[in-house]
């Protein structure tokens, strides 16, 4: 009997590889249609993040050796309030209601631009997503940008992207309700403009059922695990005509105690994700019809618990903005693709989506890695701390500043940007949206 799993067949993975790195060669880099802010105001913002350069670097190191996850950024918090401090910002800590959660600004008239900065890394892998970059590039911007750029520029500290919302519970409490559009990034295998990020929405399901002895009489009982089977099973047929990139998974936490009893209770813990805030609704619907349904096919009751913490919306591009820091990157060498190059269904969901449905937003996806290196690995928890991370960690922060400046400088932008977001619908009332 074989005693270890079969390892599936990488046939696939190397095909994808092969025709991703054709359609790089050949992609254009996305472009924009505005001129940004003008060279005097550029040069000193990019003077000020090369000078910044080593500091950055020090700080993104410093959080990689000290991975911290959701909610318990303690330490990454303190040390980026520490760096702010010594360049004369004095950050609130523990905004918002969350104790992780940070938030310093300069300027006090003008358009008003947020730069989002992520701590919290991944339990057993550190840094595997690589939100050491996305801090230190952040904060680099802030401090480029501050006394340097017309406007307002606030630096948001947000915890627990990784499951725990952090960005949605600052909203709640209205912690940008006057910020104008927000910038931030993600490190990946590909430098891309605009990546997608699937909505998700998370569904605890427990089935109850009746306790009986399983061997003398069976007839008296009612099988939550049976129920709960059921209902896994409705969820893997639906699978088959999902929309392409929707995605369904899941696992059971409760199946029962003793194989003798039959078990009255069973729970399992379903993640649902899709491309569209309407198509994320639709799927919520049938996932909780099949739930009801295999309650009733055996008898048993379900209670479903939907979005225990806040669910994530997709990310809505703003193409007028995304366009200037593909412009940008070129100062750094890079080529910023266009959407569609590289396969979007490599991805997954993040909370800057439900900013992205108050504001205009953008998340550009910043190369630190081989392209064959996968998100929430430790490989590329390896990446984000070498000197792949370090690199990303000068251009991310000197491509964040010069957009932000962009969009602070550039009316003719803001319009764009601002009227982009609004034929794609304008801002949506995130909190009540699946009510």
């Amino acid at each position: 009997m074989r005693s270890e799993p079969v390892r599936p067949d990488d046939g696939y993975l190397r095909a994808l590889v092969a025709a991703t790195e054709r359609a790089v060669s050949d992609a254009a880099p996305l472009d924009s249609d505005h001129a940004g802010a003008p060279a005097e105001l550029r040069e000193p913002v990019a003077d000020a993040v090369a000078e910044l350069g080593d500091e950055l670097v020090a700080l993104s190191r410093d959080l990689h050796a000290h991975p911290e996850t959701s909610f318990d950024e303690h330490r990454s918090v303190a040390a980026v309030a520490d760096l702010l401090k010594r360049h004369g910002h004095e950050a609130e800590v523990g905004v918002g209601g969350l104790e992780t959660a940070l938030r310093v600004g300069v300027g006090s008239d003008g358009p008003h631009v947020g730069i989002l900065a992520e701590y919290d890394a991944l339990p057993g892998i550190g840094h595997g997503c690589g939100h050491n970059v996305i801090c230190t590039t952040a904060v680099g911007a802030y401090l480029a940008l501050a006394g340097r750029a017309p406007g307002r520029v606030t630096l948001f500290g947000t915890p627990a992207e990784e499951g725990g919302g952090g960005k949605e519970t600052m909203a709640r409490a209205g912690l940008f309700a006057d910020v104008d559009a927000v910038v931030m990034l993600h490190p990946f295998s590909h430098d891309v403009a605009m990546h997608p990020f699937l909505g998700r929405r998370q569904v605890e399901m427990v089935f109850r059922g009746v306790a009986a002895h399983a061997a003398a009489q069976p007839f008296m009982g009612r099988n939550a695990l049976d129920a709960a089977v059921a209902a896994y099973s409705g969820v893997a047929a639906l699978r088959q005509h999902l929309p392409p990139g929707d995605r369904l998974h899941g696992v059971f936490t409760d199946g029962g105690s003793r194989p003798n009893v039959v078990p009255d209770r069973a729970a399992l813990m379903f993640y649902v994700r899709s491309a569209e805030p309407a198509t994320l609704r639709d799927l919520a619907a049938r996932v909780t019809a099949i739930a009801e349904g295999a309650a009733l096919m055996h008898g048993c009751g379900v209670e479903l618990t939907w979005d225990e913490k806040p669910a994530y919306l997709p990310i809505r591009h703003n193409r007028a903005l995304a366009g200037r820091w593909a412009v940008n990157q070129r100062e750094c060498g890079r080529t910023s693709l266009a959407p569609g190059v590289v396969p979007e269904f490599l991805t997954g969901s993040t909370d800057l989506g439900n900013l992205s449905y108050r504001m205009p937003a953008i998340q550009p996806m910043l190369a630190i890695s081989g392209p064959t290196v996968a998100l929430h690995t430790v490989e590329f928890a390896e990446a984000a701390g070498g000197p792949g991370g370090d690199a990303g960690v000068r251009d991310g922060a000197l491509g964040l500043a010069l957009t932000a400046l962009d969009y602070l400088a550039d009316p003719a932008l803001r319009e764009a940007v601002h009227a982009e977001f609004e034929a794609q619908g304008g801002a949506v009332d995130v909190p009540h949206y699946f009510d």
